[in-house]
């Protein structure tokens, strides 16, 4: 009931306030179009704004709050992916991706192991440069044991030194290992959302021909990960065709038109 209550908050308060952008006078136009409630401009400014001055987690924030807002959940999802792709700690994009997540139409199964999706989940509590300081602060700990252990003449500060320095030193590499995982998640091309407000899924890279070769309805906002892709020249679209997998226990082929890479 909390989290029902939590995402009412959010479909009330989230959507329609103001974006928290006030960097520059094209921030500044898009948060005034927002204001007005025209979406479509206020999402134009924000492009804009990546285009010429770069991406910024807020930037992706406030896109998909405009997309959203324009009944696109597709786009919408893609942007807070982003954002939190930069800043993973985003409670507010995590938020509303939760909420306009729970609003899409397909339910998906479980996707990778239960020890590989908790250790993801580790890996992008925060960012991986967070990750990477933490890793050498801790190794810099881990010297300071070590001298002690060597220098000091007290055997209990040797103890304290050289357990001291086996404990940072593992949870140096622990740290290391989160923020190698977090930068390869942050930068992984692989994973899609589906765009259009439904996509046919094909058994093969085809547009299937009858009931046999179709694979499965999705709709929009639905998350895939591709696995290969493969141009069909005597495919009547002309589209690549990509191998997605749903979840665990489906994979199929989709139009390229019908998805975009996070």
């Amino acid at each position: 009931m909390s989290k029902l209550i939590k995402y009412v908050i959010i479909a009330i308060l989230g959507f329609s306030g103001t974006p928290f952008a006030k960097a520059g006078t094209l921030d500044q136009r898009a948060d005034s179009a927002y204001s007005a409630d025209n979406f479509e401009l206020a999402a134009e400014l924000y492009r804009q704004e990546m285009t010429e001055h770069g991406t910024s987690a807020t930037l992706y924030y406030n896109l998909g709050n405009c997309y959203y807002r324009m009944g696109l959940t597709g786009k919408a999802i893609v942007a807070y992916e982003r954002a939190l792709r930069i800043n993973p700690a985003d409670k507010s994009a995590k938020t509303n991706l939760q909420f306009v997540n729970s609003r899409i139409f397909d339910r998906q199964g479980e996707r990778g192991s239960f020890m590989s999706n908790s250790f993801d989940k580790a890996a992008t509590l925060t960012s991986s440069n967070t990750y990477a300081w933490l890793a050498l602060s801790l190794f810099l700990i881990c010297i300071g044991c070590i001298t002690l252990y060597i220098f000091s003449t007290n055997i209990g500060i040797r103890k304290c030194g050289f357990f001291g320095a086996i404990l940072m030193l593992l949870a140096c590499v622990a740290a290391g290992v989160l923020a190698v995982r977090g930068a390869k998640i942050a930068s992984n091309p692989d994973f899609a959302i589906i765009i259009s407000p439904s996509a046919l899924l094909s058994t093969s890279p085809r547009e299937p021909k009858n009931r046999q070769e179709e694979a499965m309805l999705l709709h929009e906002g639905t998350k895939l990960e591709i696995l290969d892709s493969i141009s069909v020249q005597n495919d009547s679209t002309g589209l690549k065709w990509l191998d997605v997998q749903i979840d665990n226990n489906h994979r199929a082929w989709i139009k390229s038109s019908d998805i975009e890479r996070i």
